[in-house]
């Protein structure tokens, strides 16, 4: 990742309950880990464990034939990763479909880009003495402490006009990548903006762009902390993105009514329930 967030995505794993669905519907997954050991039968998995043999669990995958897919096995355990369709009744899948060979689809890669216009000139420095590493560090360090922060994050776009870049090696990123003198320092604040620059100036003379945010970063990790309450069913996952000011939640199958119920909540979009198992038609 070319940038990097100082207040960054907080993942937290968590189970609840699970929900009933009343009529099981058909889902799918192009890229998903199947494994059966000694201790389960066959079942999904989102995050395994790296070990010889691997571990995990999830839910049960019924209507599984090993003899009818390539597979990897140790130690009793057997495992890989296929495209799956079946029915899903709420805490099981049910295959409809033989399974198919992954098809892995790259992830789209975050971008931290400043939502202010570039000034005359381009991005630069005000103050060159406090464009540093120890200024940037402190500043960061004064707004960890103030509950109107929205989001925090770096704008590194100007590694895009470096010819030949390359983040994938390490000498590249150590010459080019967090040059407090070439970054954009990007926060967001809640409420009134009025000095809210001067306040950051106080502290941090490269380039700053401050920009309005509808909701604290506070409130939406406290939105984070309560979802095992308001989901009613077990999820893989849950992060802050500061950017979209959302609390994306990794769910097997994103139910629409609990979508509905945090909708209400919580208003449209705040939280945003992201299903492994996709709905097929």
């Amino acid at each position: 990742m070319r940038c990097l967030a100082l207040l960054g995505l907080v993942v937290l794993t968590a189970c609840g309950s699970t929900t009933a669905f009343s009529e099981p519907a058909t889902y799918a997954a192009g890229s998903v880990t199947v494994l059966e050991s000694p201790e389960h039968g066959p079942q999904l998995c989102d995050v395994v464990a790296e070990s010889l043999p691997p571990q995990c669990t999830g839910p049960d995958v019924v209507g599984w034939d090993w003899a009818k897919v390539e597979h990897e096995s140790a130690g009793g355990t057997r495992w890989g990763r296929y495209k799956v369709t079946g029915t899903w009744d709420g805490s099981r899948l049910t295959l409809t479909e033989a399974p198919g060979k992954a098809v892995e689809v790259k992830a789209e890669e975050p971008r931290f880009d400043s939502p202010c216009p570039a000034p005359t000139g381009g991005w630069r420095p005000v103050d060159p003495a406090k464009a540093t590493q120890a200024a940037l560090e402190k500043t960061q360090q004064r707004l960890q402490n103030e509950e109107a922060v929205g989001g925090v994050w770096l704008d590194q776009s100007y590694l895009e006009s470096i010819p030949g870049y390359d983040d994938s090696k390490r000498e590249w990123s150590e010459k080019y990548a967090n040059d407090p003198t070439r970054l954009v320092l990007n926060v967001k604040f809640t409420g009134d903006l009025a000095g809210r620059e001067a306040w950051v100036r106080e502290s941090w003379g490269g380039a700053l762009c401050v920009s309005q945010a509808r909701r604290s970063e506070e409130s939406l990790r406290q939105v984070q902390e309560g979802l095992g309450e308001d989901l009613g069913q077990a999820f893989l996952s849950s992060s802050v993105d500061v950017m979209k000011e959302q609390v994306l939640v990794g769910v097997w199958v994103a139910d629409e009514d609990v979508q509905g119920r945090l909708d209400d909540k919580y208003g449209a979009g705040v939280v945003r329930l992201d299903g492994v198992l996709q709905p097929v038609g």
